[in-house]
This record gives C-alpha cells, sequence and structure tokens, in this order.
C-alpha cells in the first residue's frame, strides 16, 4: 500500500533505516567478502552497498536529487565507508522529503522502471526493497560469523543479555 501521508513514511523511515543502520554499523571489513553463492551473486559487502545506491537511483527517478552519496561510486573497502554513506544517504532522503514533498506529492506519478508508480508507492518499494536486502545481509552476517542485531525482536544473543534463553528452533 502506498504512503499517503509524508508524516507516515517518515515515520517508517526513521525506524526503518535505523535498523538498517544497525544492521550496517556491525559489518566488518573482513565480512564485505562473503559470498552470497556462486561467483555470480553478490556478496554482502555489495549487497550492503546496493542498498545505499538505491536511495540516490531511485529518488532520481522522481525529480529528488540526493548529493550525499554518488550512486555509480564501486562498493568501498571498509565497512564503516558503508555505514556512513547510508546514513548520510538516509537522512538526506528524509530532510528532503519533509522540506520538498507534501502530501499532495505522494500522489504525483514518475516513470519508475517502465511503469507508472505514484511517488507515495515509490517510497513504499524503497522501504520494503531496504528490507528485504537488510534480511539478505544477516543471513550473510550469520555466514561470516558475526553478530546480527535485533531488528523486529531481539536476536539470539539478545536473549542472554536479558537473562532469557533464546527461544527453542
Amino acid at each position: 500500500m502506498a504512503y499517503t501521508r509524508v508524516a507516515e513514511f517518515l515515520e517508517d523511515w526513521k525506524s526503518e533505516s535505523g535498523m538498517t543502520r544497525a544492521v550496517m554499523t556491525a559489518l566488518t571489513d573482513a565480512a564485505l567478502a562473503q559470498p552470497a553463492g556462486g561467483a555470480e551473486d553478490r556478496t554482502l559487502g555489495r549487497i550492503a552497498w546496493h542498498i545505499v545506491t538505491t536511495l540516490p537511483e531511485m529518488m532520481e527517478r522522481t525529480g529528488l536529487h540526493l548529493s550525499s552519496v554518488d550512486g555509480g561510486a564501486p562498493v568501498p573497502a571498509r565497512a564503516a565507508d558503508i555505514a556512513e554513506a547510508h546514513s548520510r544517504a538516509a537522512a538526506e532522503l528524509a530532510e528532503r522529503v519533509a522540506a520538498e514533498w507534501t502530501d499532495d506529492t505522494l500522489s504525483v506519478t514518475d516513470n519508475m522502471y517502465g511503469e507508472t508508480w505514484p511517488r507515495g508507492l515509490t517510497l513504499q518499494v524503497l522501504v520494503r526493497h531496504e528490507i528485504h536486502h537488510r534480511g539478505q545481509m544477516t543471513a550473510l552476517m550469520r555466514l561470516a560469523g558475526l553478530r546480527v542485531p535485533g531488528t523486529y525482536g531481539p536476536a539470539r544473543e539478545d536473549w542472554a543479555a536479558m537473562g532469557m534463553d533464546p527461544p527453542a528452533v
């Protein structure tokens, strides 16, 4: 369902981009090379960078230009650089939408990948895109031996911190 109010998007974006920030900051430089599968698949670092570069790429299609990240830049070698780029782009997106779009703007349509989408749908797809790839990242982080931060609930390691046993699988 498409957003119909800018405030609704901003509330979701604050939460979702914050969860992505937590996942990004848990990455290590060595883990960026963690493969997702075969040679043709993305690495953990490439998926993380894809999340970052999709923000300016997708918003450019709506006429909203994000300048904090170069969408054509190669994947950084340092995990901290990817996390910082995500933080900058996510903050700029929120600032620009809040300043330049209104609830009425969300019904304006744009050509998005050969289809016509209202901007409220574009924002919804952007949020879901980030959630989708964040899930891929957490699976690859486990394979790389990293601690995964809890997002919609506690991660395995969080249960002990709460003085509880993790649920049986």
